[in-house]
């Protein structure tokens, strides 16, 4: 299944901030548990690399790569197992060593001119993002129209009351947000809390 086919069947991506590598098992559980076995670590601790790697060593997890701003961040993020890569804006190298390594980018796009150069870096797929005050769903919705081979992952100020807004669009694959996986909650090791999140936002979206 490609990344984009994986994001449309489940609606939902984690996106996950892990200080400590040792809650990168028990989260996967708790994710696969919970119903969303896909997740975002975010390159924002000195934990992710390996967080990743232990995620996807875990087997029911699909894991991507979150906050890469560099090419060797993409390379880092792959050897550790990442299968997709997320970035907040557009950058050309990035996306160019996704490429070299076979996976998926989704660099962050949220105007006309950034989605036409992700176009002509043969990307379709772009995080939409910071969502929440880049004009939310309704601007998606505008993008969409000129764009319609586009489709989007809007990201960013979204939680459990305003993911539908998004998700009711064509144009969207899936969103993103952390309101499942509380960075608290999961430094706390509450894991079980995670997945009755986990679980709960799984039902919610499939209403």
């Amino acid at each position: 299944m490609t990344i984009p086919d994986l994001l449309r069947r489940h609606r939902l991506v984690p996106v996950v901030v892990l200080d400590d590598a040792a809650h990168a098992e028990p989260l996967a559980e708790a994710l696969a548990t919970g119903g969303l076995p896909v997740a975002e670590v975010t390159f924002r601790t000195p934990a992710a690399a390996e967080s990743i790697a232990r995620m996807a060593a875990h087997g029911g997890v699909t894991v991507g790569a979150g906050t890469v701003l560099t090419p060797k961040q993409v390379d880092v993020a792959v050897e550790a197992g990442a299968r997709f890569v997320v970035s907040p804006g557009f950058d050309a190298a990035v996306v160019r060593r996704c490429h070299e390594h076979g996976v998926t980018p989704l660099p962050g796009a949220v105007t006309a001119t950034e989605i036409m150069a992700a176009l002509a870096a043969g990307v379709t797929t772009v995080k939409f993002f910071p969502a929440g005050t880049s004009g939310g769903a309704k601007a998606v919705a505008a993008l969409a129209a000129p764009f319609g081979q586009v489709s989007f992952v809007p990201t960013g100020g979204i939680d459990a009351t305003t993911a539908a807004d998004y998700l009711g669009l064509p144009s969207v694959l899936a969103v993103g947000g952390s309101w499942m996986v509380p960075r608290a909650a999961v430094a706390a090791g509450e894991f079980d809390r995670v997945t009755d999140l986990v679980r709960a936002s799984v039902e919610a979206v499939a209403r």
